[in-house]
């Protein structure tokens, strides 16, 4: 039978056109090669580590021999060594990872020589992979052979003839062993019975692999070989350790007539979105070109700065923009707060183009969610983060490079703790009702100058005091799951649910946007590292999962009106351009539809009844909910409530309060649940005395009642205190009483006998 053939000039003429996702080539029979076949698979030569894969490989190499050291042949002329090195930049991959991050390669892809056990099986040496808490139990952090010695390998089959081009490596992720594979070598096949190795010219080519667990090490294959089977075989391994990898193939598929799915439709999105990772500067032009689109709706403006000085940029896309709109409610995205987890990020800029486009096309949908919502969308809370995982690319960031800030703080735990705050207020008072459930104060210590508070945080919070949202979603990667308050347990719990009073209406939102996630909702998927969170139908408490102080969704609810949640939106925290499209069409619906549940519940106006001006700082009490509101500056104000009947109760300083019962439907449209205010007598007399006025016989009549009812209030109180001392001496005269009375009577009764 004949083998398939593609010379390396062929293939690097091919990829040289762009060709990157895919390749088509005439039908061929893809047996597997003869160990006699008079044209072998074209060798691999070269392959780069970490720190060398930016250097032209035409001259550097860290491909090592069989028999030899590494390979450093210098063949550049004199005049070209005197010749400054070029400035590194990010490697282009070729062609992009096969999938097995992302979980688009399934575990039946996926064999080995060995394993050590059931929770190092094959299926664990994915890249980025995260371990249990526990040693020892079935999700562990990598794949590792039973034996150490060179004949193990980890295979993958990628279905269909593939165009290899490079193998990216990492170590074991484990807080009790450090396990990694210092060199190996790769292996190619048609059919997983006869194996080609990769050659470096006449010799096999030994790859450079980690140096420590974590880091992810690029190996290229300068000459792309086309295989269906792929096989890691490691030849060296630290030194205290064992044979232990995670991986990511990169590879292209090759389209051949004779492969029966070859014909199958290829994932992607039919919207026609910017689908690639955008840097800081791509990021501003393409906000800036859907602004020119969309000028009646849209309006950029920024919250602050970053550490290093990028804008914290803000795109608002409203009928009105620039205006809150009294009784329109306020919505935010928030992305990007680990600069790594790059998705939301993309997600965000790709729900600006879709809402214009879509406007512009007259979408119903969209157009009555434009106009009657005032949304936010901030993509990059951390740009300094992104812009470092940027530079090492989506599969070479690792796991926590670019999460944190420029000054190494996390800022998802970089708001003020007000949960312990509170609880510790209804600890000391004894009763909860005396402390305050909402609008938390800040700690003083936390405005200090010399606070610990990224210049991040701090445009967040001052964003949110500006600005009266009613719900957001805060965006994150390396999971698929959504979380809801409370996100800090109580006394240090390590995990413990947490709820909050609102946690009937919480896990609503969160199951609003799981059900409709088409990977959430999708019951064959597998766990991205070692939790079953479809268990728990893909939404938990985030005290539950594990304890975060200091988290932007607690500081938003306890602090704010605003409920928010954190949407864990893929296993893989940076995913690959060619991804992107597949991801857009995995979140769009949950994207539009959690947005629309921000006109749930009730909402209304609260007024002074004689000037029927709005009442700002006005309490919205719902009875058996132990979680107030306070209206917005116009005295608008909006109650996020499941189905049902409710006893409202607004109070305002100065004013009566005034009671209402507002009824909820399960269609997602707001009650309109006004309130009208009358002022006390009191307060009237003040801003009329402070105006100089006379006082008018009405208000002088109402005073006079009140002062009334003081009154006898007052000597009721006053009555009860004395009944209260007097009551005792009171008893025992009666006791004497009667004990007097039985005496006379007992006399009485002795002098009539005789």
């Amino acid at each position: 039978m004949e083998t398939l053939v593609v010379t390396a000039a062929l293939l690097l003429g091919l990829l040289s056109l762009g060709v990157q996702d895919e390749l088509h080539l005439p039908s061929t029979n893809l047996s597997s090669t003869s160990s006699t076949s008079s044209t072998p698979t074209a060798p691999c030569t070269r392959a780069f580590s970490l720190e060398d894969q930016t250097r032209d490989p035409a001259w550097s190499s860290n491909c090592t021999t069989r028999d030899g050291g590494p390979d450093h042949t210098d063949t550049r002329t004199e005049e070209e060594k005197k010749k400054p090195e070029p400035e590194e930049k990010k490697p282009e991959l070729a062609c992009p990872p096969l999938g097995l991050e992302s979980l688009q390669v399934d575990d039946s892809q996926i064999r080995a020589s060995s394993y050590e056990r059931a929770g190092l099986g094959p299926h664990r040496g994915r890249l980025n992979i995260q371990s249990g808490i526990e040693d020892g139990d079935l999700y562990d952090g990598a794949w590792c052979a039973q034996f150490k010695d060179r004949h193990q390998w980890l295979e993958v089959d990628a279905l269909h003839p593939t165009l290899f081009t490079g193998v990216i490596l990492q170590g074991r992720n484990s807080i009790w062993s450090w396990d990694w594979v210092e060199t190996y070598r790769v292996q190619l096949s048609n059919d997983s019975l006869k194996w080609q190795t990769c050659m470096n010219g006449t010799r096999e080519a030994i790859f450079a692999g980690n140096q420590n667990p974590e880091t992810p090490v690029l190996g290229i294959l300068p000459v792309p070989t086309v295989a269906r089977f792929i096989r890691i075989n490691p030849q060296t391994w630290y030194s205290n350790g064992t044979v232990c990898l995670r991986a990511e193939i990169l590879g292209c598929r090759v389209r051949d007539p004779d492969d029966l799915y070859s014909s199958e439709q290829e994932p992607g999105s039919k919207d026609d979105l910017d689908f690639r990772q955008h840097d800081y500067k791509e990021m501003r032009k393409l906000m800036k070109s859907v602004a020119e689109a969309c000028p009646d709706i849209t309006r950029i403006y920024t919250i602050g700065r970053s550490y290093m000085g990028l804008k914290l940029y803000v795109m608002e896309i409203s009928d009105n923009p620039g205006k809150h709109e009294l009784g329109e409610p306020e919505f935010r995205y928030v992305a990007g707060m680990h600069g790594n987890e790059a998705l939301g990020r993309e997600l965000v800029l790709n729900l600006m183009q879709y809402l214009c486009r879509e406007f512009l096309k007259g979408n119903q949908r969209v157009v009555r969610l434009v106009t009657d919502t005032r949304i936010h969308l901030l993509p990059s809370m951390n740009p300094d983060g992104y812009e470092e995982a940027h530079r090492k690319g989506s599969e070479l960031a690792g796991w926590a490079d670019g999460r944190y800030t420029v000054e190494g703080i996390d800022l998802n735990h970089n708001f003020p703790d007000l949960n312990n705050i509170m609880w510790d207020a209804r600890e000391a008072a004894g009763d909860r009702t005396k402390t305050a459930n909402h609008y938390i104060a800040i700690p003083e210590y936390y405005t200090q100058e010399d606070a610990m508070v990224a210049p991040e945080t701090r445009a967040v919070i001052s964003w949110m005091q500006d600005v009266p949202f009613v719900l957001s979603a805060n965006l994150h990667g390396g999971e698929l799951v959504v979380t809801y308050p409370f996100d800090c347990t109580r006394d240090w719990a390590p995990q413990e649910d947490t709820p909050t009073a609102d946690d009937a209406f919480f896990r609503w939102l969160a199951a609003v946007y799981a059900s409709t996630n088409l990977v959430l909702s999708n019951p064959n998927r597998r766990h991205c590292h070692y939790e079953d969170f479809q268990a728990h139908n893909n939404i938990i408490n985030g005290g539950a999962w594990h304890t975060v102080p200091g988290s932007m969704n607690d500081f938003s609810y306890l602090h704010t009106n605003c409920f928010e949640v954190t949407v864990e939106l893929s296993c893989d925290k940076f995913p690959h351009v060619s991804e992107l499209p597949v991801e857009w069409e995995n979140n769009k619906e949950s994207l539009l539809v959690y947005m629309e549940q921000v006109h749930r519940g009730i909402k209304g106006v609260i007024r002074d009844k004689v000037t029927r001006q709005g009442i700002p700082e006005a309490l919205i009490k719902v009875e058996d909910h132990d979680h107030d509101l306070r209206s917005a500056a116009d005295g608008d104000y909006w109650r996020l409530l499941n189905p049902g009947e409710y006893r409202v109760m607004a109070v305002a300083a100065g004013y009566l309060p005034a009671v209402r019962r507002c009824s909820v439907g399960s269609e997602p449209r707001p009650t309109i649940c006004d309130f009208t205010l009358t002022k006390t007598p009191v307060q009237r007399l003040k801003e009329i005395r402070a105006r100089g006025g006379q006082v008018p016989q009405d208000l002088q009549l109402k005073l006079r009642a009140l002062r009334l009812r003081k009154l006898r209030a007052s000597t009721k109180a006053i009555n009860q205190r004395r009944g209260g001392q007097g009551g005792a001496r009171r008893a025992r005269r009666a006791r004497g009483t009667r004990r007097d009375q039985r005496t006379w009577r007992t006399r009485r009764d002795q002098e009539n006998l005789g």
